[in-house]
């Protein structure tokens, strides 16, 4: 049986770098908003016989667009290209500069929308606060749901590790995303907050799956074992399941990012990555703080 408990000092560490690395990502590099949280344009167009490079330089130079976000679709050659808000009359103007740069039949007009500063602003908030929700309502919920075991650990607490443990989660994943925009220029939409959401729930899964064994085992043995013995012996009876579960997600996530569309890479990434770290965090991060918690009421 693993010593996952008495090594509790390693993993919360290793936890730990990450952590404030991500936040350390966020806090420099900040996030580029996407079109739905800030008043833009997103333009895809056919392309052929071209590179990014030389879009860039066309939408910079000759359509005066300042710092156009492009990503393309190179199955397709389709570019997806992110800017300041523009009319379709100087949309249609632009594309007609297009054909005239690159050639009329090797252009095509794929999609064109916009959003006003009102709605970005409504989106970025519900955006926002849709994950605040979750996050305290789960943690609310695992809180009522352990209620039957209060000693040695109050149930609150059980809540507010479940808290601490999904905002790690979730903050990681960002911090990786932000890292990528600044270098590669992703932007942060809908998509990115869906898959934080997800990243959310299937983390709460794995960590709920942990401590209800935990609570199964301090109802059989606490009183002829301390909190320490009955949690690593909880952990270690779920190891198993939680590698083999997570495990199954990871091929699919890999399998679709490799063969997948390229719009749907870096939203495959950041659910494959928060996978990965959720669960770690339920093996490695919410039970030891469990034991922690305890230590720190008998010190009191």
């Amino acid at each position: 049986m693993m010593n996952i408990i008495g090594n509790r000092k390693i993993f919360l560490s290793i936890s730990s770098v990450f952590l404030v690395a991500a936040i350390a990502s966020i806090m420099y590099f900040g996030f580029r908003l996407g079109v739905d949280f800030q008043n833009g344009s997103l333009w895809q167009i056919g392309v052929e016989s071209t590179n990014t490079k030389e879009i860039k330089e066309f939408f910079e130079v000759e359509l005066k667009i300042e710092n156009p976000a492009i990503s393309i679709d190179e199955s397709g050659a389709v570019y997806s290209l992110v800017f300041e808000q523009i009319s379709d009359a100087d949309r249609r103007a632009n594309f007609a500069k297009l054909q005239e740069k690159f050639g009329a039949n090797k252009v095509a007009d794929l999609d064109f929308w916009s959003t006003s500063p009102s709605v970005s602003k409504e989106l970025r908030q519900k955006a926002i606060l849709a994950v605040i929700f979750v996050l305290i309502f789960i943690s609310l919920y695992v809180a009522w749901a352990f209620r039957k075991v209060s000693r040695p650990v109050s149930s609150w607490k059980y809540g507010l590790i479940t808290l601490l443990t999904l905002t790690h989660d979730a903050i990681i994943p960002a911090g990786l995303f932000a890292f990528l925009g600044h270098y590669y220029g992703l932007v942060v939409d809908t998509n990115f907050i869906v898959a934080l959401l997800v990243i959310i729930g299937f983390s709460v899964h794995d960590t709920i799956v942990v401590f209800d064994r935990t609570r199964e085992n301090l109802l059989r043995h606490y009183g002829s074992e301390n909190l320490e013995t009955i949690v690593n012996r909880s952990v270690n009876e779920t190891f198993t399941r939680s590698i083999n579960t997570s495990l199954t997600l990871v091929v699919v996530l890999i399998t679709v990012f490799l063969l997948g569309p390229l719009s749907l890479h870096y939203f495959i990434l950041t659910i494959l990555v928060g996978t990965v770290i959720g669960t770690y965090s339920s093996i490695f991060v919410a039970s030891p703080l469990l034991v922690i918690a305890e230590k720190l009421k008998r010190q009191k």
